[in-house]
Order: C-alpha cells, then sequence, then structure tokens
C-alpha cells in the first residue's frame, strides 16, 4: 500500500469508526480487518500512532457489542 492511499484508509476509517451505531449494516469485523490492514501497513510514527487510536476505538466497539 503506498503512503497516499495508506493516508487516506487512516482518514477514512477514522471517519467513519466515529459514526458507527448498532444498526450499521457493515459488521464490525469487517472494519476489524480494515483496521488490521492499516496496522500492519503503517510504517511511519504519525501513522502509527493513528492506526493504534483506530485499533483502541474499535476494541471499545466491540466490547461494546460484546464480540
Amino acid at each position: 500500500m503506498n503512503h497516499h492511499q495508506l493516508e487516506s484508509d487512516i482518514g477514512h476509517l477514522e471517519y467513519m469508526l466515529a459514526r458507527i451505531s448498532g444498526t450499521d449494516p457493515l459488521p464490525l469485523s469487517y472494519w476489524r480487518k480494515r483496521v488490521d490492514d492499516v496496522t500492519a501497513a503503517a510504517s511511519l510514527p504519525a501513522q502509527k500512532t493513528r492506526a493504534r487510536r483506530l485499533d483502541e476505538t474499535l476494541s471499545m466497539l466491540e466490547s461494546r457489542a460484546g464480540a
């Protein structure tokens, strides 16, 4: 994944995870795969920090949903 695509994906995930509710059509497992993919691809410190925040946010959503 190139740098610009990774930045775009991280930005999209930040936007979407802030808006997920219990009635979303996509399961949390979909978002988990996306977050795991960007986390694996992150190479710059700022990207790693943002990916870690995404992981923490998604983990919180998963625990609330009992996933």
